[in-house]
């Protein structure tokens, strides 16, 4: 039986999905890419290979990286599903659109004097579908993002969603340098980092998740 390489295949999601409502005006988040970014230069660091599916974001990916550009949640779902496969911990980093327009416009919508209603669906859960289609030794990194009971919700999702890990923060950490940071892996105590930065945050998932894999 052969030990498993050291060098892992990473896949990150990073930045933020657009929902287009029309041509020109969608739904978003204030997400910047950094806590993406700064994992995979990370990883790449520590001698791994890294796959980087980026979604409207303004910041320089690692050259070593091989960057996936997308817009939307069903174009993050679809990179992911075609990279899953392939790799050997998948950290969902990105923030990903929960609800999109049930019905997109092909033409700008022109502005009237009544109320305009728009009727929003769920956006495809791309963590609980690689909950569901990991592979044994295969990891599963998600972020929570809570205003309210952070860590109580954050191990909910942990549970429900089948991660190997999951890193919690609050809305104060979007688009900041520095941030406090807290982490918990299956059957063990949440880890609390105040006040790090985002490469620290980042280089410590990293080993966390090599742990884990075992060396």
């Amino acid at each position: 039986m052969h030990a498993m390489k050291k060098t892992r295949n990473i896949l990150i999601t990073a930045g933020g999905t657009r929902e287009y409502i029309d041509p020109v005006r969608f739904i978003s988040n204030a997400s910047s890419g950094k806590m993406g970014y700064a994992l995979s230069r990370a990883a790449i660091k520590a001698g791994h290979s890294v796959t980087l599916i980026s979604a409207n974001v303004s910041l320089k990916a690692p050259k070593e990286a091989k960057v996936i550009d997308v817009v939307t949640s069903d174009e993050m779902f679809k990179a992911v599903k075609a990279e899953f496969e392939k790799c050997d911990c998948l950290i969902m980093a990105a923030a990903v659109s929960d609800y999109k327009p049930a019905v997109s416009s092909n033409t700008k919508i022109k502005k009237e004097q009544s109320v305009l209603s728009l009727h929003l669906k769920p956006t495809q859960d791309i963590l609980k579908w690689a909950g569901r289609n990991k592979r044994a030794n295969q990891i599963l990194v998600g972020f929570a993002l809570e205003d309210t009971h952070l860590l109580e919700n954050a191990e909910k999702k942990l549970k429900r969603k089948k991660l190997d890990m999951v890193v919690a923060n609050e809305p104060a950490a979007i688009g900041a340098d520095c941030s406090t940071l807290h982490i918990k892996t299956k059957n063990e105590n949440w880890l609390t980092f105040e006040n790090i930065t985002k490469a620290a945050s980042a280089k410590l998932i990293i080993q966390d998740i090599i742990d884990i894999q075992g060396k």
